[in-house]
């Protein structure tokens, strides 16, 4: 069958032959119909993500397609070394999900991962409130806009968003976020920055970037111990785009009400990453959840596999 085959973690996937996948007791066959190329998957073709498996293997982790007695679903986590980027998956059952009949398939397989990173962040390891406050550190990219949607759909009263390029303010406040904070900032500028917004009041942050923003925002929390109980801060990091690694100071814990996690594959059961992703399935109309969309057909993955663009890529079958 057609695929995109990792023959090396230094080069692009091509496109070519690769083995029928082979299902086990309790999966199905799925005929991909979509799969978007996502930074977690080209991290892990890259040999640089933690679940990064060894050549040769299909990247992809999950996508959208059709069961053999034609019902339309969305499936995660196939069976590798078959990624979603091929022809056909192997796919447990606990990991599909039938798809509304309103939501496209290329728009089902452009959001899902992205939705899911907030949806998942605010639902399973923050457990968003009615009428809390949320940061959003990095707010530019496809996962950082929906997080700003998806934390007001789901009863956020307030959302600062932070992004690197100044140039994105009118964007992020248009898709509802209520203040924009520049990480152009010098650090100490944006280190209060961030504390006069935690004075004003956030609950929840949600870190894309880790890096320098991380700290200043880690640095913002700290010394606002007054004696009495301080105000309860969840800091979830969901990427690290900004860097890998941070100094961490111990009294950043002893002196706030910082509560420090993650949230991805591991931190996180699959049945729960499902679950978030069957949210963002059934929020995609009611919410007006809006994603930008470049679909290009699964030959052409050599040629836009290092692109860089606002839009989601979605390799079609």
């Amino acid at each position: 069958m057609k695929a995109a085959v990792v023959e090396s973690f230094d080069h692009a996937p091509r496109y070519g032959e690769f083995h029928e996948p082979v299902a086990q007791a309790g999966d199905v066959i799925v005929y991909v119909h979509a799969s978007a190329v996502s930074q977690l998957v080209r991290a892990q073709a890259a040999g640089k993500h933690y679940t990064s498996g060894k050549p040769p293997f299909v990247p992809g982790v999950d996508g959208v397609g059709r069961l053999s007695n034609g019902q339309r679903v969305y499936f995660a986590f196939p069976r590798p070394p078959n990624g979603a980027m091929a022809e056909r998956v192997a796919v447990s059952t606990a990991n599909i999900l039938p798809l509304p009949d309103d939501v496209d398939d290329v728009t089902a397989a452009a959001i899902a991962n992205p939705g899911m990173s907030s949806w998942a962040a605010l639902t399973e390891r923050t457990m968003l409130r009615r009428g809390e406050s949320v940061l959003i550190n990095g707010a530019s990219g496809a996962s950082g806009r929906l997080a700003i949607q998806i934390a007001k759909y789901l009863g956020a009263a307030r959302v600062v968003a932070t992004a690197r390029n100044p140039g994105s303010e009118a964007d992020l406040l248009a898709l509802g976020a209520d203040v924009f904070v520049p990480l152009s900032l010098p650090p100490a500028a944006l280190t209060d920055r961030f504390r006069h917004e935690f004075t004003l009041g956030v609950d929840v942050v949600l870190d894309y970037l880790w890096g320098a923003s991380a700290e200043s925002l880690l640095s913002a929390v700290t010394g606002h111990g007054t004696g009495n109980a301080a105000r309860r801060v969840r800091f979830v990091n969901i990427g690290s785009m900004g860097g890998a690694v941070i100094p961490l100071e111990a009294a950043s814990l002893r002196s706030s009400g910082l509560e420090l996690c993650g949230s991805g594959l591991g931190s996180l059961s699959n049945a729960a990453l499902i679950r978030a992703i069957g949210g963002v399935m059934q929020a995609v109309r009611s919410a007006k959840l809006r994603i930008a969309v470049e679909a290009v057909p699964l030959s052409s993955v050599k040629q836009v596999w290092a692109t860089r663009t606002a839009a989601r890529i979605v390799l079609q079958v």
